[in-house]
């Protein structure tokens, strides 16, 4: 079982990677269709309208998490890697007067979003929570084609067809991927180390670099650690109001600027390094609600606490360097792919536990790796951090990614650095193994009420009164 550390980090467009990312991907998965011969066409047949419908969690909190941007951007021809997050309000502006879209290399389709673009919340699609449909038609209103896509988590998208065969063989991105170390579980990962001698991110280089070149892996990995540096960065520097109408204050910067105060004045403060743990996570995830540039880690929902982590290793142990990012990198990517294989990593099937609380174990599991960590040690850091996040909600107020993520995020950085401290002072041995409290999360994720499964239809989302 393979699922690379680029598929798990991914840099694309905030706020969501299930509502932002993946609706713009399969947008244009929809393009790429229509422009090839692989469908059955009426002779001569053009088409000249698109249209798409957004279903279930899309459809509830689709406004708050941009989704309906995100399809308008996907079939300008945007994609979430190369999108210009400045330039988005103009080229959605365009189209919507002349209701018309011109995506590179396709003629124009009439494409008015008023009407072309449906959230649909009495139709849900049978395949996921985020489900979504895509339309063509001819001259005279005739339908040409029809395609189902969903939006399964951290930017992934399948198609209707890849849904079920995903379903039949557990994983659609792993399918014809043969590496050395084809661990699903952690089980098969310990038993792997063990005989291989080889540290967790040893293995899970060795299976990446079967895919491509050391150099070409080392370059991506640091690409993935730049974009989360400048993100944080970003967050850093910016103040004033986050759109969406909840008038949330950015407050990344402000508790910066303080605490660089106290630190110029060596003042003594025992909370110092939960505090720029904190601030952190918040400036990335203050950054992915105002539709910026972020990392899924391992989604955009998520993407504050493992880089929050990692730069809190930077900032305090005098022994971290460019190899130990790496390492970190893909110590978390191959408990991220643990994770991701048993259970789910998308809060619309199982609850921010699949979001926050898979960042969490990833970031405990990187950290513990470049202490010094051993597998089992490594192992036993992702399941303390994971199975204090079991049964947590997602219940984004305002269906926006904003109350309660941006502190959720925050706390789960705490959470990860106090998971791996707790153990590399143990000699690995643990109560309960890493894969149980998967299989306990996937489980609550079936048991959890769909109001409680980003939906905004329950918990924070209904209780807070909206000023």
């Amino acid at each position: 079982m393979f699922l690379s550390v680029f598929d798990l980090f991914k840099i694309g467009i905030g706020p969501s990677s299930s509502h932002t990312m993946g609706p713009m991907t399969a947008a244009r998965r929809f393009l790429d269709e229509i422009a090839g011969d692989d469908w059955p066409r009426p002779a001569g047949a053009k088409v000249a309208r698109i249209g798409a419908s957004l279903h279930g969690s899309l459809a509830y909190t689709g406004i708050g998490h941009g989704s309906d941007r995100a399809v308008i951007l996907g079939l300008a021809g945007q994609t979430p890697q190369t999108v210009d997050p400045d330039q988005a309000d103009g080229i959605i502006g365009r189209i919507t007067a002349d209701k018309m879209i011109s995506p590179p290399g396709h003629p124009s389709y009439h494409f008015d979003p008023a009407t072309d673009l449906v959230l649909d919340r009495k139709t849900p699609l049978t395949g996921h929570a985020n489900g979504m449909a895509f339309y063509a038609y001819d001259a005279s209103g005739r339908l040409l084609l029809k395609r189902i896509y969903y939006s399964i988590g951290g930017g992934f998208v399948v198609s209707e067809e890849e849904l079920q065969r995903m379903k039949a063989k557990g994983s659609v991105t792993s399918e014809g991927k043969k590496v050395p170390y084809p661990f699903k579980n952690a089980v098969e990962m310990l038993k792997m180390a063990a005989k291989s001698g080889l540290s967790i991110a040893e293995m899970k280089r060795v299976n990446e670099e079967t895919q491509m070149s050391r150099e070409d892996l080392d370059a991506g990995l640091d690409a993935i650690w730049g974009a989360m540096k400048s993100c944080i960065d970003r967050g850093l520097s910016q103040d004033g109001i986050m759109p969406g109408g909840l008038k949330v204050r950015r407050r990344a910067r402000q508790l910066h600027d303080k605490l660089q105060e106290q630190w110029q004045q060596n003042r003594p403060n025992p909370l110092l390094a939960n505090d720029w743990l904190s601030i952190y996570a918040m400036a990335v995830n203050e950054e992915n609600a105002a539709g910026g540039r972020v990392v899924t880690a391992p989604t955009n929902g998520a993407a504050g606490t493992l880089p929050a982590v990692l730069r809190y290793w930077l900032h305090f142990h005098p022994e971290a360097d460019q190899p130990s990012i790496r390492d970190f990198l893909l110590t978390a990517a191959a408990v991220g792919g643990i994770i991701k294989t048993n259970a789910s990593i998308s809060g619309a099937e199982v609850g921010c536990q699949g979001e926050v609380g898979s960042a969490s174990a990833m970031a405990a599991a990187g950290l513990c790796a470049v202490m010094g960590g051993t597998p089992e040690q490594v192992e036993n850091a992702a399941e303390i951090a994971l199975e204090h996040h079991l049964g947590m909600t997602c219940d984004p107020v305002g269906g926006l990614v904003q109350v309660p993520c941006i502190e959720r995020n925050a706390l789960g950085a705490v959470k990860a650095v106090t998971a791996a401290s707790l153990a590399i002072k143990g000699d690995g041995i643990h109560f309960v193994p890493l894969d149980a409290a998967i299989e306990t999360m996937r489980q609550t994720g079936l048991d959890m009420n769909e109001k409680y499964k980003e939906t905004s239809l329950g918990g924070l989302a209904v209780n807070v009164v909206e000023c």
